[in-house]
């Protein structure tokens, strides 16, 4: 009895294993069929919101005052911080006086005194003009001497050219004043930009999505002070392997997959490609559009892409897993034949011969 009971078991155990046996290979057991299938290239990078940029001080200084703080929204000029500028602020009062000082209007008097200069030459040189004309005359009725004759021309000559060079003095006085008064401007529009730099203004509209400083902290032009980019437009910066980017083209179409949004798949567009490589990374930068953007975004959200290079239609197709060495596929019995492959995606692979939609495959054992 104990006999039997021990066969039974054997026989059970033996139908149980070839019914497992039986069922694993029927699972593993599938027709390659057909479908559509893509060639694509993978990239990784980020959401990057549109016209994003980082804010750095044109000068050195503590920062005094902040203005904004993170989600806030602004415009194009507005000011996002202020920095300490005493020096420059002084700098910016003796420029203005400066100014104020060599204004043409400050200086009336220095002109008005070289106009009277020129009023009494001109009134000399009409005196001497007619003493002349007057010695002349006498001469001519042979009253008076030659000696006082040439006096009165020398006289009269000599009053001309007063009356000349005074002119003179007034146009260069007059040149003069107004080249001071502009330079003086200059360097009050100098002053006044250098001071402008002591307020940190923002180049665009968009969010400010990190201060990446603190109040009372030092800033130089080599340190970002915050970060700021469109509130509403967000685009892709992903990266491409050399030995790809020879394929990625501007107008292909990419898939999208994102760790905010597991189990979903968004569409993009190449928009952009940088033409220079990395050498750190030996990749290339492409900035894509998204053509079914999320509901939400935010800068830097991690991404995983794979940019569609090329795409067939009603290709015989089997899993990738099923391929062993690239070439081969096992058929009923175990038998290992060559195949000729064609398309591949991460999933996918394209048969172009050596099997048939009717044949039967199985799935090798890693």
């Amino acid at each position: 009895m104990c006999k039997n009971k021990k066969l039974f078991a054997a026989y059970f155990f033996l139908s149980l294993l070839l019914v497992i046996t039986i069922s694993c290979t029927r699972k593993t057991k599938i027709h390659p069929s057909v479908e559509n299938i893509s060639e694509s290239v993978y990239a990784s990078g980020i959401v990057k919101s549109k016209n994003q940029y980082q804010v750095f001080s044109a000068v050195n200084g503590l920062i005094k005052e902040i203005y904004i703080k993170e989600g806030d929204l602004v415009n194009r000029t507005t000011q996002l911080m202020k920095l300490t500028n005493n020096v420059s602020a002084i700098n910016v009062q003796n420029a203005r006086l400066t100014a104020e000082y060599a204004q043409v209007s400050s200086n009336e008097e220095k002109l008005n005194e070289l106009k009277m200069s020129i009023d009494l030459a001109n009134a000399k040189l009409i005196s001497d003009s007619l003493l002349w004309q007057r010695q002349k005359s006498l001469w001519a009725l042979n009253v008076g001497t030659r000696v006082e004759l040439e006096q009165r021309e020398l006289a009269y000559h000599n009053s001309d050219t007063n009356y000349k060079t005074a002119k003179i003095h007034y146009r260069d006085l007059q040149r003069q004043l107004t080249l001071n008064a502009r330079q003086s401007q200059n360097n009050l529009l100098i002053s006044n930009t250098v001071a402008d730099d002591y307020i940190i203004k923002s180049e665009v509209s968009g969010k400010v999505y990190n201060l990446l400083k603190k109040q009372g902290e030092l800033v130089n032009n080599q340190s970002p002070v915050a970060i700021i980019g469109d509130d509403k437009t967000f685009l892709l910066e992903l990266q491409v392997d050399e030995y790809d980017i020879t394929r990625v083209k501007k107008g292909q179409k990419i898939l999208i997959r994102m760790d905010s949004y597991k189990g979903q798949l968004f569409e993009a567009i190449v928009s952009r490609i940088n033409p220079i490589m990395n050498e750190r990374s030996k990749s290339f930068i492409v900035e894509a559009d998204f053509i079914t953007p999320p509901e939400l975004l935010y800068p830097f959200l991690t991404v995983e892409a794979n940019i569609v290079i090329r795409t067939k239609e009603k290709a015989l197709t089997i899993p990738r897993a099923y391929l062993i060495d690239e070439s081969y596929v096992l058929t009923e019995g175990n038998k290992k034949i060559k195949v000729t492959t064609g398309l591949m995606d991460y999933q996918k692979v394209e048969i172009l011969s050596g099997l048939s939609q009717n044949d039967f495959i199985l799935k090798p054992n890693l």
